[in-house]
């Protein structure tokens, strides 16, 4: 028995190990997102539409449902990745044209995401039956925007990146048959191997400037999840989730550049948004056969604290080597509040005749997102507007004695089941005509489109 739970420990650990090593291939990207944050954390729910916080039944309830880490048994581990691609087209009132990217056609290295959970009895903790502690790295707020250096708005901005990681230590607790509880840390931070390992933003008045900037930060979350009827195999047939994060306040500190030479030391502060999420999930098919359910999130997320982005900088000196008093720039942004309805829904063949071992799922969703941003502090680097997004995804779960790509043994490392999610979505943002901006360059009609491509893989021990 020792030497069992030495093995488990040693797995666990090895997993968290993985996780550092793999962490350099994460560049974060705007998409699905109001403002700049994110809203896709795994394949199986952005194949839904993000309507998963209900459902929370892989290792991305660390992130949709910490409460729904109760549910899952033995120790489970997933690794997700986006293929990013989209465009953003400006038609200036003046009648000038310009597009952006989100740093190329696709974005590589793909921004990732890891959670591993435990079940604290699959650790050797069997005095602890209800616990379930779990990590998760993800990028909730992720921000890269590049513009032409010669364009109309060059001299407001060429690029922008906000590389933002969030580490998540995190622990579900079971009270009951019919309530779990859950929560955890937020740590928000950079790593100098993740884009420049910093916030930045630049323009281009002749000379390039730059502004950029670190932090790390510390929020949190709490969730439940309700289960009032269940089948008489133990499963969910209606779930209930809240889920509740702190928005934490970035302070930036770093500096500030002209053609690449540091000139002052700069200084800004972000303030992200506190988010309320309502969810319901009802399974109208729940067998030894089939599954489908039917999933309905509403989410809130108060941007009113984001005011301005004021540039404070320390005393500096010109090109001509005079000394300049430092000042603050002011940026102002006066966010408002977001509404986001994401709708999804998941059938699933439990070991079919064709793929007897493997549950195969079907997945499709929508989502509909208002934006926070207001017309006057409008900007090239957050070209937001409202967007409806449609999605659609298949998962296939492998268990022993299957293979998967029919060579590998799908208990292979002691794994009780090993799967693979994928999933496709467009955003298609309304066109927006902005008028009356603080930058009267940026009057016009701004145009926003991306491409999601996800994949997942999961590892059940």
């Amino acid at each position: 028995m020792t030497t069992m739970i030495s093995r488990r420990l040693t797995l666990f650990c090895l997993i968290i190990g993985l996780i550092g090593l793999i962490n350099p291939f994460m560049l974060p990207q705007t998409v699905g997102a109001e403002g700049f944050r994110v809203l896709d954390h795994g394949a199986s729910a952005t194949g839904q539409g993000a309507a998963f916080s209900a459902q929370a039944d892989d290792p991305s309830a660390l992130h949709y449902n910490p409460a729904g880490m109760a549910q899952l048994e033995g120790i489970q581990f997933s690794a997700g990745t986006l293929l990013i691609g989209g465009s953003i087209e400006f038609k200036s009132a003046s009648g000038g044209k310009v597009k952006g990217d989100f740093d190329g056609a696709v974005a590589n290295p793909p921004p990732s995401t890891f959670f591993l959970t435990a079940h604290l009895p699959a650790l050797g903790l069997h005095g602890l039956p209800n616990w379930t502690a779990g990590i998760g790295v993800t990028n909730p707020y992720a921000l890269r925007i590049d513009y032409p250096d010669n364009s109309l708005i060059a001299p407001v901005n060429t690029h922008a990146a906000l590389p933002l990681l969030d580490i998540k230590p995190t622990l579900a607790y079971k009270l009951n048959d019919y309530l779990s509880v859950g929560g955890g840390l937020d740590i928000y931070t950079f790593a100098s191997f993740i884009g420049e390992g910093h916030g930045e933003f630049r323009r281009n008045v002749g000379a390039t400037l730059e502004a950029n900037g670190t932090d790390t930060a510390l929020g949190f979350n709490a969730s439940l999840l309700l289960t009032p009827i269940r089948n008489e195999a133990g499963k969910p047939l209606l779930n209930f989730g809240f889920v509740y994060r702190n928005g934490a306040d970035l302070k930036l500190k770093g500096n500030f550049l002209a053609n690449g030479a540091k000139v002052a030391d700069a200084a800004a502060t972000i303030e992200l948004p506190d988010i309320y999420t309502w969810a319901i999930a009802g399974w109208p098919i729940r067998n030894a056969r089939h599954e489908w359910k039917i999933e309905v999130d509403v989410e809130y997320a108060d941007w009113t604290d984001f005011k301005d982005l004021d540039l404070q900088l320390s005393n500096f000196k010109d090109p001509t080597q005079q000394l300049i008093f430092g000042q603050t720039i002011p940026q102002p942004r006066n966010y408002g509040d977001a509404w986001v309805l994401m709708v999804g829904t998941e059938f699933k063949a439990l070991s079919p005749p064709a793929l007897p071992n493997w549950d195969v799922a079907f997945r499709t969703g929508y989502v509909r997102s208002e934006s926070p941003i207001p017309n006057k502090t409008f900007e090239p680097a957050v070209p937001d507007s409202d967007f409806n997004a449609f999605s659609a995804g298949v998962g296939f779960l492998c268990h022993a004695p299957g293979k998967l790509l029919g060579i590998l043994p799908c208990d292979i490392l002691g794994a009780k089941a090993i799967g693979l999610d994928l999933a496709y979505q467009v955003l298609l943002y309304q066109t927006r005509g902005v008028h009356n901006n603080q930058q009267p360059v940026l009057n016009g009609e701004w145009d926003t489109i991306l491409h999601v491509g996800a994949l997942s893989l999961r590892v059940n021990f």
